[in-house]
């Protein structure tokens, strides 16, 4: 589990550094990566929190 929050992390920094880009640039490139990272890093955080809350509602 603690390899998912890393990479949901890293992910969101990854982002956070394509949307500094295109701050720094105004290059269009730099912000539709940043949008195409940052929705893939929030379906995956969804999905890890649904499986975390199937697991504590399967021990119930």
């Amino acid at each position: 589990m603690a390899v998912f929050r890393v990479i949901i992390v890293l992910l969101l920094v990854a982002a956070g550094i394509s949307f500094a880009l295109f701050a720094i640039t105004s290059n269009v490139r730099y912000k539709r990566t940043g949008l195409r990272i940052l929705g893939g890093t929030l379906v995956a955080a969804f999905i890890f929190f649904a499986i975390l809350i199937a697991d504590q509602l399967a021990w119930d």
